[in-house]
Protein backbone atom coordinates (compact mmCIF):
# COMPACT_ATOMS: atom_id res chain seq x y z
CA UNK A 1 0.00 0.00 0.00
CA UNK A 2 1.04 3.66 -0.69
CA UNK A 3 1.78 5.91 1.63
CA UNK A 4 -1.14 8.18 0.24
CA UNK A 5 -3.22 5.10 0.77
CA UNK A 6 -2.44 4.23 4.45
CA UNK A 7 -2.64 8.01 5.36
CA UNK A 8 -6.03 8.24 3.88
CA UNK A 9 -7.13 5.31 5.28
CA UNK A 10 -5.57 6.30 8.90
CA UNK A 11 -7.76 9.62 8.64
CA UNK A 12 -10.94 8.20 7.69
CA UNK A 13 -10.36 5.56 10.56
CA UNK A 14 -10.48 8.44 12.75
CA UNK A 15 -13.23 10.71 11.52
CA UNK A 16 -15.29 7.33 11.74
CA UNK A 17 -13.86 6.61 15.35
CA UNK A 18 -14.78 9.54 16.22
CA UNK A 19 -18.42 9.99 14.44
CA UNK A 20 -19.18 6.27 15.05
CA UNK A 21 -17.27 5.44 17.45
CA UNK A 22 -15.03 2.19 17.28
CA UNK A 23 -17.53 -0.39 17.72
CA UNK A 24 -20.28 1.58 15.69
CA UNK A 25 -17.66 1.89 12.88
CA UNK A 26 -17.25 -1.03 10.34
CA UNK A 27 -13.85 -1.83 7.86
CA UNK A 28 -16.27 -1.33 5.36
CA UNK A 29 -17.12 2.23 6.64
CA UNK A 30 -13.32 2.97 6.72
CA UNK A 31 -12.61 1.60 3.74
CA UNK A 32 -15.35 3.58 1.45
CA UNK A 33 -14.41 6.80 3.39
CA UNK A 34 -10.79 6.16 2.25
CA UNK A 35 -11.79 5.75 -1.22
CA UNK A 36 -10.20 1.83 -0.91
CA UNK A 37 -11.50 -1.21 -1.39
CA UNK A 38 -12.55 -3.33 2.40
CA UNK A 39 -9.74 -5.24 1.31
CA UNK A 40 -7.12 -2.67 1.18
CA UNK A 41 -7.84 -2.25 4.97
CA UNK A 42 -5.86 -5.65 5.24
CA UNK A 43 -2.82 -4.96 3.45
CA UNK A 44 -1.52 -3.59 6.63
CA UNK A 45 -3.83 -4.19 9.27
CA UNK A 46 -5.08 -7.78 10.72
CA UNK A 47 -7.98 -5.96 12.07
CA UNK A 48 -9.72 -3.11 12.99
CA UNK A 49 -8.72 -2.97 16.47
CA UNK A 50 -5.28 -3.36 14.98
CA UNK A 51 -5.98 -0.14 12.77
CA UNK A 52 -7.08 1.71 16.06
CA UNK A 53 -3.92 0.45 17.78
CA UNK A 54 -1.69 2.59 15.14
CA UNK A 55 -3.81 5.23 15.82
CA UNK A 56 -3.75 5.68 19.42
CA UNK A 57 -0.02 4.49 19.48
CA UNK A 58 1.03 7.18 16.78
CA UNK A 59 -1.19 10.17 18.43
CA UNK A 60 0.40 9.15 21.77
CA UNK A 61 4.01 9.33 20.39
CA UNK A 62 2.93 12.24 18.94
CA UNK A 63 1.97 14.02 22.36
CA UNK A 64 4.91 12.66 24.19
CA UNK A 65 7.28 13.96 21.99
CA UNK A 66 6.03 17.79 21.81
CA UNK A 67 5.78 17.63 25.32
CA UNK A 68 9.31 16.08 25.67
CA UNK A 69 10.72 18.92 23.35
CA UNK A 70 8.53 21.72 24.88
CA UNK A 71 10.98 21.49 28.23
CA UNK A 72 14.04 21.26 26.52
CA UNK A 73 16.93 24.01 27.18
CA UNK A 74 13.93 25.66 29.75
CA UNK A 75 15.13 26.53 33.00
CA UNK A 76 12.50 27.10 36.48
CA UNK A 77 10.13 24.44 36.94
CA UNK A 78 7.89 27.06 36.15
CA UNK A 79 8.61 27.56 33.11
CA UNK A 80 8.86 23.90 31.94
CA UNK A 81 4.62 23.75 33.68
CA UNK A 82 4.04 26.71 30.95
CA UNK A 83 5.96 24.96 28.38
CA UNK A 84 4.53 21.65 28.66
CA UNK A 85 0.78 22.41 28.84
CA UNK A 86 0.98 24.82 26.13
CA UNK A 87 2.47 22.25 23.87
CA UNK A 88 0.13 20.00 25.30
CA UNK A 89 -2.98 22.00 24.43
CA UNK A 90 -1.68 22.92 20.95
CA UNK A 91 -0.72 19.14 20.32
CA UNK A 92 -4.95 18.64 21.04
CA UNK A 93 -6.19 20.99 19.81
CA UNK A 94 -4.34 20.72 16.50
CA UNK A 95 -4.97 17.01 16.74
CA UNK A 96 -8.13 17.06 18.25
CA UNK A 97 -10.09 14.69 15.72
CA UNK A 98 -6.70 11.89 16.57
CA UNK A 99 -6.65 13.37 20.14
CA UNK A 100 -10.39 12.31 21.01
CA UNK A 101 -10.00 8.74 19.21
CA UNK A 102 -7.40 7.66 21.40
CA UNK A 103 -8.29 9.21 24.53
CA UNK A 104 -12.04 7.46 23.88
CA UNK A 105 -11.72 4.42 22.85
CA UNK A 106 -8.71 2.86 24.68
CA UNK A 107 -10.76 0.41 26.15
CA UNK A 108 -11.31 -0.85 22.74
CA UNK A 109 -8.30 -2.25 22.79
CA UNK A 110 -6.74 -5.34 23.10
CA UNK A 111 -5.00 -6.26 26.21
CA UNK A 112 -1.65 -6.11 25.23
CA UNK A 113 -1.98 -3.23 22.73
CA UNK A 114 -4.10 -1.31 25.90
CA UNK A 115 -1.26 -1.89 28.11
CA UNK A 116 1.13 -0.37 25.31
CA UNK A 117 -0.91 2.68 25.14
CA UNK A 118 -1.25 3.22 28.32
CA UNK A 119 2.52 2.81 28.98
CA UNK A 120 2.65 6.11 27.11
CA UNK A 121 0.04 7.60 28.85
CA UNK A 122 2.11 6.93 31.84
CA UNK A 123 5.24 8.19 30.60
CA UNK A 124 3.43 11.76 29.54
CA UNK A 125 1.82 11.74 32.96
CA UNK A 126 5.71 11.67 33.86
CA UNK A 127 6.46 14.44 32.92
CA UNK A 128 4.38 16.26 33.72
CA UNK A 129 4.61 15.07 37.60
CA UNK A 130 8.81 15.36 37.17
CA UNK A 131 8.17 18.79 36.59
CA UNK A 132 5.49 19.49 39.39
CA UNK A 133 7.58 17.34 41.80
CA UNK A 134 11.24 19.51 40.70
CA UNK A 135 9.09 22.42 41.20
CA UNK A 136 8.06 21.43 44.98
CA UNK A 137 11.18 20.19 46.30
CA UNK A 138 12.80 23.56 45.49
CA UNK A 139 10.08 25.29 47.00
CA UNK A 140 9.28 27.19 43.69
CA UNK A 141 5.32 25.40 43.55
CA UNK A 142 3.07 25.45 47.12
CA UNK A 143 2.23 21.33 46.40
CA UNK A 144 1.68 18.97 48.91
CA UNK A 145 -0.20 16.49 46.45
CA UNK A 146 1.92 16.34 42.98
CA UNK A 147 0.43 13.19 41.88
CA UNK A 148 -3.30 15.13 41.92
CA UNK A 149 -2.57 18.36 40.53
CA UNK A 150 -0.30 16.22 37.87
CA UNK A 151 -3.85 14.67 37.34
CA UNK A 152 -5.48 17.72 37.42
CA UNK A 153 -3.19 19.43 35.17
CA UNK A 154 -3.22 16.65 32.79
CA UNK A 155 -7.12 16.58 32.40
CA UNK A 156 -7.44 20.25 31.68
CA UNK A 157 -4.80 19.50 28.32
CA UNK A 158 -6.86 16.31 27.79
CA UNK A 159 -10.43 17.88 27.27
CA UNK A 160 -9.62 20.62 24.80
CA UNK A 161 -9.73 18.01 21.99
CA UNK A 162 -13.27 17.23 22.89
CA UNK A 163 -14.54 20.62 22.41
CA UNK A 164 -11.96 22.41 20.50
CA UNK A 165 -12.95 23.34 17.19
CA UNK A 166 -11.03 25.66 14.47
CA UNK A 167 -13.85 27.83 13.68
CA UNK A 168 -14.70 28.11 17.30
CA UNK A 169 -13.96 31.14 19.76
CA UNK A 170 -10.68 30.90 20.68
CA UNK A 171 -7.72 30.19 18.23
CA UNK A 172 -5.20 27.33 19.40
CA UNK A 173 -2.56 29.98 20.99
CA UNK A 174 -4.80 31.94 22.98
CA UNK A 175 -6.12 28.50 24.50
CA UNK A 176 -2.74 27.41 24.95
CA UNK A 177 -1.54 30.70 26.67
CA UNK A 178 -4.51 30.72 29.09
CA UNK A 179 -4.67 26.68 29.95
CA UNK A 180 -0.55 27.52 30.74
CA UNK A 181 -1.52 30.61 33.16
CA UNK A 182 -4.24 28.49 35.13
CA UNK A 183 -1.63 25.40 35.44
CA UNK A 184 0.67 27.55 37.31
CA UNK A 185 -1.87 29.11 39.59
CA UNK A 186 -2.94 25.59 40.47
CA UNK A 187 0.70 25.18 42.16
CA UNK A 188 1.70 28.90 42.97
CA UNK A 189 0.42 29.91 46.72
Amino acid sequence: MSEANRDRLLSAAVEAFGAKGFHGTTTRDIAQAAGLSPAAIYVHHRSKEDLLYVISVEGHRMLLDAVGAAVEGVGSATEKLAAIVRAWVRTNAENHAVSRVVKDELDALSPDHRAEVVTLRRSIEGLVRQVVEEGAASGEFVDDAPQLTTRAIVSLGMDVARWYRPEGTWDVEEIAEHFAALAVRLVKA
